[in-house]
């Protein structure tokens, strides 16, 4: 496997790709630090001033590591990037990059963003195009991202206590999901639409219900909340927490993975 993740024990994760390279140490050195070479791959406009690094957009970054042609890392707000090579027994160059940061559910997001970047960094050293045809095939993102919530073992549900939480990057605009779970018929004092719910569950009426956003309702032997939040790709980070009936972690990471799995067919 060339893709790892590792949580650490202050909450940070980190996420590990490596490939392996054709083309010499030297050339790949100049294609991951020149800001002319970075122009063709890296996601953000890089411009290099003595050990800042600025993006285009929000805070500089730092260079913390710059050994050539071996080890380059830099801070992008408060991530960490680290890319160092290493020439391959069999020719060409090994590239191992390194991204630590907070979101641990952000970290498919991550890794398919990446990959893309990748792509086009060898496309970038073979002197091939490194933009997308017109007319890209717009599931493929996110079929990409449901890859990479496999390859990393992202576990999705978790109990704390007497709660059980499912957290979710999405791959489609919340409107789309909302419109998909039958949101717009949550109504309070109503009984909440069969999509926001599992079996077995005694669902009480709605409690709160904001378009996209929210939907709150009460249970037997606690509550239920749906909420989206600002996420990492196309959509939005989903979190359902169940209070007080630990039992239904399974029934719930089983129907949030359902839904996922649906936004890319």
């Amino acid at each position: 496997m060339n893709e790892t993740l590792t949580l650490h024990p202050d909450g940070r994760t980190t996420l590990r790709m490596q490939r392996h390279l054709s083309h010499p140490q030297d050339k790949v050195w100049q294609a991951i630090t020149r800001p002319e070479h970075l122009s063709a791959w890296f996601p953000a406009d890089v411009t290099i001033d003595g050990d800042r690094i600025g993006y285009g957009f929000g805070p500089d970054g730092r260079i913390t590591e710059n050994d050539p042609p071996h080890t380059f890392a830099h801070t992008w707000g408060d991530d960490e990037l680290r890319w160092h090579l290493h020439p391959h027994p069999g020719g060409g160059t090994v590239l191992t990059f390194t991204h630590i940061f907070s979101d641990h559910h952000g970290a498919a997001s991550f890794a398919a963003g990446w990959h893309t970047c990748l792509k086009a960094l060898l496309a970038q050293l073979d002197g091939r195009p490194t933009r997308l045809p017109e007319g890209p095939d717009p599931t493929r993102p996110a079929g990409l991202h449901e890859d990479y919530i496999a390859i990393l073992g992202l576990r999705s549900a978790t109990n704390d206590g007497d709660t059980v939480r499912v957290e979710r990057q999405l791959t489609r605009p919340a409107e789309d999901v909302w419109q998909l779970l039958d949101g717009p018929a949550a109504t309070p004092g109503a009984p909440p639409p069969a999509p926001f719910t599992v079996p077995g569950l005694d669902a009480g009426p709605v409690t709160r219900a904001e378009s996209a956003k929210l939907l709150e309702y009460n249970t037997a032997t606690g509550g239920v909340r749906w909420e989206f939040t600002e996420g990492t790709g196309q959509g939005p980070r989903l979190i359902v927490t169940h209070t007080g009936e630990v039992t239904t972690l399974d029934a719930w990471r089983i129907r949030v993975e359902d839904l996922a799995a649906s936004l890319v067919e």
